[in-house]
């Protein structure tokens, strides 16, 4: 019997090593997944916008129903796919350089390069790869200007996570660049022609958004040490920024829905109706910012705010019903 305990004793302790190691492969797996921060890559969606600007994005089939083309949206889906492996390395690379920053940082310390779960060393050669992968896709899948504007946007993002991060109001500037970029590789991948409207829309609110964001940040309280730019930030300007890019968004939206050249795209003059759901989503994100609704300084960033805010979340998704209708049903007769 004694024997027989020892065996299964020594068996048990032999396998120990094996399970260890296999949950320490899980654990590292998970930290990359969360390292590359899946739930961001909403934002890469301004990729797909020009898709629904694209002249023959919609047919009829024989029977008379609308067909959609899955090549224009086959094109935008993998635009969108490069877009979000390359904010996946950037992301990498952020943590990279800001590790000793996070480590301060009462949320951000337990981000997975921050606490050691994913070695430093792994971080970067997965960062490298994602990246090869990407502009690879996008060179062979795609073409090469749309390949050109994927490269800017990672080296853009590259020099922002080095140093133009820590120039105050022009790291904001940076981020809405950014947004510009894949408005306008989306145009490139699906061969769709940008207007201006689209892009200035895209930057003011990207400004609008990344003023949110440096408010929120700001409400930290180790704000100097997590970010050195914030450092130039005060209450008051920031507010003033936000003030002045949100009703510059609105009034932007609102000319863009009665440009006649909008209308006679869209076969409708009733896209004004879809105006006040843009200043509910301005308005409700200001709230979030400043923390009178939502859970305030808990959560990581206001991304996180509006993705879990109910309110702006339903009001996102009545905005796009709103659209469909006006666009595919009240047309003017």
């Amino acid at each position: 019997m004694w024997c027989k305990n020892e065996l299964v004793t020594t068996v048990l302790e032999s396998e120990r090593p094996e399970r260890s190691r296999s949950a320490k492969r899980g654990s590292v797996v998970k930290g990359l997944i969360k390292t590359i921060r899946p739930h961001q890559w909403v934002k890469n969606l301004f990729v797909m916008a020009p898709m629904f600007f694209h002249k023959d994005l919609f047919g009829t089939a024989a029977s008379g129903d609308p067909t959609l083309n899955l090549t224009v949206a086959g094109k935008a889906v993998l635009a969108t796919a490069v877009f979000c492996l390359l904010a996946g390395a950037v992301y990498t690379i952020n943590d990279l350089v800001d590790v000793e920053a996070d480590r301060v940082h009462p949320v951000k310390r337990d981000r997975p390069i921050a606490s050691g779960a994913v070695p430093e060393g792994l971080a970067k050669g997965f960062a490298a790869l994602l990246v090869v992968v990407a502009l690879g896709v996008a060179f062979l899948e795609l073409n090469w200007a749309f390949a050109a504007v994927a490269a800017l946007y990672f080296v853009e993002n590259i020099a922002y996570s080095f140093k133009l991060k820590k120039v105050a109001f022009l790291d904001v500037g940076l981020i809405a660049f950014g947004f510009v970029l894949r408005v306008v590789a989306g145009g490139l991948a699906t061969d769709t022609k940008v207007s201006w409207y689209m892009l200035a829309c895209t930057a003011l609110l990207a400004l609008f958004l990344g003023f949110g964001k440096r408010r929120h940040e700001l409400e930290g309280e180790h704000a100097g040490k997590q970010r050195a730019a914030l450092e130039a930030y005060s209450k008051s300007s920031l507010t003033a920024a936000l003030a002045i890019t949100g009703l510059a968004t609105a009034a932007t939206y609102l000319a863009y829905t009665l440009d006649k050249d909008t209308q006679s795209f869209f076969h409708s003059d009733k896209l004004w109706l879809t105006v006040p759901f843009t200043v509910f989503g301005i308005a409700r994100f200001l709230m979030l910012v400043s923390g009178r609704v939502g859970r305030g300084r808990k959560a990581e960033s206001p991304t996180q705010e509006m993705l879990s805010d109910v309110p702006f979340v339903l009001n996102l998704v009545l905005w796009v019903v709103a659209i469909v209708a006006i666009v595919y049903r009240l047309r003017p007769g």
